[in-house]
């Protein structure tokens, strides 16, 4: 009987190959100077030491009145491209430097000094990341590879990293339940120190202004 873990990759080599598509989305030309608040991000989460190559078609032409200028970073600070007035197809490569989301964003400017009806530039978006960064033609050609051969090793590799990246997200979800296991232990105790500081200053409270109304003859 075949495992889980043969099964489930069995899935991933029908299911992949549907959801990948490119992302398609139009972007509105800004007037003034290039701003951070204007551009439009895609995000997506990539691991350490891993292959990512953007892919960006955009319409339009050097000139007509727009500049686009794509800006590729990750969420700890790292810059991988940062390209100006780009337009047609351009595709980056980089090797990522730690396990962290990066954005893909987009900014159009506005630069025409006449009226330009409804300006903007469509953007189709591919972002390839791991085994689907490869170039499997020229590994196929390498190795000499039948293209069955090379379509099962692209998709056994996928299916690899992505039963990777199950076992690094339920790490994770045991390092953030000890974590959270922890602070209500924490809590706990605290809750219990408050509360006996609380009945231990309450008590101080009642034998202290027994004696004060004592020495007043008031009782």
């Amino acid at each position: 009987m075949a495992s889980p873990l043969t099964l489930l990759r069995l899935l991933l080599a029908f299911v992949l190959p549907l959801l990948t598509t490119a992302l398609k989305f139009d972007i509105q030309a800004h007037p003034g100077h290039e701003s951070a608040s204007k551009e439009r991000c895609i995000r997506n989460f990539v691991a350490k030491d891993q292959l990512v190559v953007v892919t960006a078609k955009i319409s339009g032409s050097r000139g007509d009145g727009m500049v686009l200028n794509l800006h590729i970073k990750d969420a700890i600070g790292n810059d991988y491209a940062r390209p100006r007035d780009v337009a047609g197809e351009n595709r980056y490569a980089f090797t990522s430097h730690s396990d962290s989301a990066f954005d893909v964003c987009f900014e159009n400017i506005l630069t025409a000094t006449h009226p330009v009806m409804s300006p903007s530039r469509s953007v189709e978006l591919d972002i390839d990341i791991g085994a689907d960064a490869k170039d499997w033609s020229a590994i196929q050609a390498g190795e000499k590879l039948k293209p069955v051969e090379a379509e099962l090793r692209r998709v056994a590799e996928v299916a690899n990293e992505v039963v990777s990246e199950l076992e690094y997200l339920r790490t994770r979800e045991i390092k953030l339940r000890d974590t959270n296991e922890s602070t209500n232990e924490r809590v706990k105790w605290f809750a219990v120190g408050v509360m006996g500081t609380l009945v231990g200053l309450g008590a101080w409270q009642i034998v202290y202004l027994r004696a004060y109304f004592r020495s007043k003859h008031l009782i």
